[in-house]
């Protein structure tokens, strides 16, 4: 894979889930699925890097993706999920969007 950030791909799947995936050249998926709780808040619940995204910073570039699009709608984050709580602790500049 190249230096620049792979294509994120958000998949609203109904009921207020979704995701957000980036698609390897080999098929493999990483995600990051969301449930979005009434208009204002979304819970990150669940982050997955397949082994052939390890070390490149997908992880985080999702957890970015859902802060960037949080902030511009105006929504706090609730990190339910290890890997994005954890992004949250290492990223004091996103304070403005967790839920407290």
């Amino acid at each position: 894979m190249s230096n620049t950030l792979p294509k994120i791909e958000r998949k609203d799947l109904g009921g207020g889930k979704g995701r957000y995936v980036v698609r390897g050249p080999d098929g493999a998926e990483a995600e990051m699925t969301f449930t979005s709780i009434g208009t204002h808040q979304i819970i990150i619940d669940h982050t997955g890097v397949p082994d052939a995204f390890r070390g490149q910073g997908v992880g985080l570039h999702l957890v970015t993706r859902a802060v960037e699009e949080a902030r511009a709608a105006g929504k706090k984050i609730i990190p339910l999920c290890p890997f994005a709580a954890a992004q949250f602790r290492r990223h004091p500049e996103w304070a403005d969007v967790l839920k407290q």
